[in-house]
């Protein structure tokens, strides 16, 4: 019998997900190989990593020796010059990285095959979604589940609770501030056509889900249109992803005594999120030919706005945006707020206005930097402008 030939996967990132996903491959999946690990560190100065005879700090390296890439830096401008890099070469990435889905995910995902892994809370909702409708469920809900939610946390407590769990401050900071939640939704609502009920989600604090996900479900019918939002849970573990959904009215008396209850809103969860652990699945899936899990679409409707966290003066700098102490994220329609920075842009920017706590940034008060991202989100917005002007004028031709 001929040797199975293993598939060489590449990763970019050496942070706690790359750990562990490695960690995972070399022991559970001897199918793959980890071939190349991308790191902006210097190697010698990386003497605990699982697999250190693959780091390199070569994207080139790193995409001629893989067959498939795992972007998962948590970093917007790097993973999007990785990922152009491995679509020009013609290879599939996955990423665990929804900051770059709502930012620059939009331009990359029509120009080659790119998904966000199950495992994260966007992945976990698509997983849920796939089973949901294979069943003959309608989602009406896309939900999260948060477990606390400050908005404009201390950087006192940020280094408390970094060092506690074992993850960096700006991850700390933008999962406790809301940021993360938000640009997760809108990944969500971006990749299955849903809408928000209001900028910013309505965020329920929750002590039953089921009463919450009908209220949720109410919102979605009275729009008309599917909703992504989020609980924060009190009485109940806050690990999962849950949907919403409706289902034929001939099935009711069977999903009544398959212990739904009698609807007409069902509720589907999932009470865990894996992260890591559950990435090698959706390897897996585009390896075999499974195709695209999630990802952020090439019509995006939903952006994550960049809000102010306190007063700020002209000439100060917004060192980090994701994860930072000057803003946070809050998800919006797009075509109600054309001039809004999107927050994965922000880094290292200087302001040419002054701001107020709770104040949308827009592009007038900011001074840019060039960058590969902000050449892609001024070609979305560019070809967002011709497409709407364009509807424009053949509503008014077929008016004639």
């Amino acid at each position: 019998m001929a040797a199975t030939t293993l598939k060489r996967v590449g990763v970019s990132g050496t942070g706690m997900i790359s750990r562990c996903f490695i960690r995972l491959i070399m022991k559970h999946y001897p199918d793959l190989q980890i071939s190349r690990v991308l790191t902006r560190r210097g190697i010698d100065a990386i003497d605990d990593f699982p697999l250190r005879e693959a780091l390199t700090n070569s994207i080139d390296d790193l995409v001629e020796h893989s067959d498939l890439i795992v972007e998962c830096s948590g970093d917007v401008f790097l993973g999007t010059q990785v990922i152009e890099r491995a679509f020009e070469t013609g290879l599939p990435v996955v990423t665990v990285n929804a900051e770059l889905q709502v930012t620059t995910g939009s331009w990359l995902a029509g120009r080659g095959l790119l998904t966000e892994a199950e495992g994260d809370q966007p992945g976990s909702l698509a997983a849920l979604h796939e089973d949901a409708v294979q069943m003959g469920f309608k989602p009406l809900v896309y939900g999260n589940m948060k477990g606390y939610l400050e908005h404009n946390p201390t950087r006192e407590n940020m280094l408390y609770w970094s060092k506690r769990q074992g993850i960096s401050i700006d991850q700390t900071t933008s999962f406790t501030d809301g940021t993360k939640v938000q640009i997760e939704q809108a990944v969500v609502g971006n990749g299955f056509g849903a809408g928000i009920s209001r900028p910013g989600l309505e965020g329920l604090p929750s002590t039953d889900l089921n009463r919450s996900a009908n209220v949720l479900g109410l919102i979605a019918e009275n729009i008309g249109q599917p909703i992504v939002d989020y609980v924060i849970p009190s009485g109940y573990p806050a690990g999962g992803v849950f949907l919403v959904c409706r289902h034929d009215e001939v099935q009711a008396p069977a999903i009544e005594y398959f212990k739904l209850g009698a609807g007409p809103y069902y509720v589907l969860s999932r009470p865990f999120h894996l992260c890591s652990l559950e990435v090698g699945k959706t390897v897996r899936r585009v390896l075999g030919g499974g195709g695209v899990l999630l990802n952020n679409s090439t019509e995006p409707t939903l952006g994550v706005a960049a809000i102010a966290k306190r007063e700020m003066k002209p000439g100060e700098t917004i060192v980090r945006g994701i994860g930072g102490f000057d803003v946070r994220g809050e998800a919006i329609r797009l075509a109600e707020e054309p001039d809004h920075v999107p927050i994965g842009l922000l880094r290292n920017t200087v302001l040419k206005r002054a701001l107020e706590p709770g104040q949308m940034i827009t592009f007038d008060d900011i001074e840019v930097q060039p960058s590969r991202v902000l050449d892609i989100i001024l070609n979305q917005r560019q070809r967002a402008s011709s497409a709407d002007a364009l509807a424009v004028k053949t509503y008014n031709r077929a008016a004639l």
